[in-house]
């Protein structure tokens, strides 16, 4: 009786441990580590801008809204960089707004200055999505 009652809790200890992640230890470990972060995050932001660019696209091509396909790439951007890829993206589409309406009141703008009077919005994207 006592040992199913220890083999029962040797499972249970075994089977609810949790791995901790472990710290770099070395300063190379620690740079390498840092690295990688802004690589990670470099590419994030490339990912945004091909995403908005995509569906610039799309709309472009009247091709259906919300389609599986952006949303599954979506997706991918969300589940890699987490909560803060919708705030980026939000701020990326509030910077967007703000120029349209600064170029509707007539208000200049570096847009104005670095794309003139051709402006596109695959332009502005690339302009305000800079990697």
């Amino acid at each position: 009786m006592f040992e199913l009652l220890a083999l029962t809790a040797l499972i249970y200890l075994f089977l609810n441990r949790k791995k901790k992640a472990r710290k770099p230890r070395t300063l190379e470990a620690e740079l390498k580590h840092l690295i990688q972060e802004s690589n990670d995050a470099t590419a994030i932001g490339s990912d945004i801008k091909r995403f908005l660019l995509d569906v610039l696209n799309d709309n472009a091509n009247d091709q259906e809204k919300f389609s599986d396909t952006r949303i599954a790439q979506a997706q991918r951007i969300l589940d890699r960089a987490g909560p803060a890829s919708f705030y980026w993206m939000t701020e990326i589409a509030a910077q967007l707004a703000t120029l349209a309406a600064a170029q509707i009141n007539g208000i200049p703008t570096n847009v104005n200055a670095e794309l003139g009077s051709s402006a596109t919005p695959e332009a502005i994207v690339k302009i305000v999505v800079k990697n």
